[in-house]
């Protein structure tokens, strides 16, 4: 699909693709545009396209931008609020920093070769299990660590059913790929090691679809082995929200990518073309969205954080006369000096410890 919603070989078009399922990764798409989750912006077709492409029972290694993998598979508005303000229901009971999401529920976990070795192990000794693999997203940035290498080896080396998701927005916070590396991107890495490797454009979300399918399908053959995608696209957003991205990188630069191409503009001109968009739908679309948004953020933080006692769980199997003696002392600390700590915003106060 071109910067204008065309299909370029329409023997590749999403036959597959009913019209109300395309409405609805166009939705998911532009709920990338609010909140915190828009540090994702300008890589949404990279993003929902891949998720579109694989089942439940693959396995997802997230970094911080895949807000919307989580949303395809069901991560509700609350969930992810529950995250950001880390209060009582938050999954990860206010361990991770905002943005950073796991789920065992819909499999979206925090660490991927590891994970895909053990799903291979789990399918040789029962093979009525669903066959399914590890899929790992991470910037290029991330790919110049010595985590990324040793990944890619033992996965190649062991022939782990994993994907490698790797999104090249052009920079690694303020970092930009020039000052990165110096070969051909990241795809070349993988070759090195011996993986199959795709490169997609990452701004067409149907291109990306087929290059997970592919990528996928490639993985649980033979087997089990490693694939490497690279989804080249451009970060729009700032890194984060405390980032100022045109401290390091001209205004006109960001304004150009949005004028000449962008993964939302791409999918609306594709709906439009069908004849299953306008601009009433996409007014109602944007304005429902914020709503259930704001509606979300302000019940996320009304909710009680975890009780205090939490600090100490999740850590041992029973819990240690050590950590015991820790959550006794703690307990003492808030008692004696109880009109120095204001607990009130914690489930059940200093009881909680």
């Amino acid at each position: 699909m071109d910067s204008d919603g065309v299909i370029v070989d329409e023997e590749r078009a999403p036959k597959d693709v009913k019209d109300e399922e395309a409405v609805k990764l166009y939705k998911d798409m532009l709920l990338s545009e609010f909140g915190e989750s828009r540090v994702a912006a300008g890589e949404e077709g990279t993003i929902i396209g891949s998720a579109s492409a694989l089942t439940p029972d693959d396995v997802i290694f997230a970094q911080y931008r895949e807000a919307g993998v989580l949303r395809q598979r069901g991560f509700g508005l609350d969930e992810f609020m529950a995250n950001f303000f880390s209060n009582g229901k938050d999954l990860s009971k206010g361990r991770n920093m905002p943005n950073h999401f796991a789920s065992r529920r819909l499999n979206v976990l925090p660490h991927a070769a590891g994970a895909a070795y053990a799903l291979k192990m789990r399918r040789l000794a029962d093979p009525n299990q669903p066959p399914a693999v590890a899929v790992c997203y991470f910037g290029e940035g991330a790919a110049s660590e010595g985590d990324f290498h040793a990944a890619l080896n033992i996965a190649a080396t062991r022939s782990c059913p994993v994907v490698y998701i790797c999104r090249n927005n052009g920079y690694a916070i303020s970092t930009p790929t020039l000052e990165q590396y110096r070969g051909d991107g990241i795809a070349s890495r993988g070759v090195g090691y011996g993986i199959e490797t795709i490169r997609v454009d990452g701004n067409d979300i149907w291109a990306v679809r087929e290059a997970t399918r592919e990528a996928r399908r490639l993985a649980l053959s033979g087997g089990g082995k490693p694939v490497l995608i690279e989804a080249m696209s451009y970060r729009v957003s700032h890194h984060s929200t405390s980032d100022d991205s045109f401290a390091y990188r001209a205004r006109v630069e960001v304004e150009d990518w949005k004028r000449r191409d962008n993964p939302i503009t791409r999918m609306r001109k594709y709906l439009e073309r069908k004849g299953i968009w306008d601009d009433a739908r996409e007014q109602e679309s944007r304005e429902g969205i914020k709503k259930e948004v704001m509606k979300a953020f302000m019940e996320g933080e009304r909710e009680k954080k975890h009780p205090i006692g939490e600090l100490f769980t999740d850590i041992y199997e029973t819990e240690t006369e050590e950590a015991r003696g820790q959550r006794e002392e703690l307990g003492r600390i808030l008692r004696e000096y109880e009109g120095e700590y204001d607990v009130e915003e914690f489930e059940r106060g200093r009881e909680g410890v």
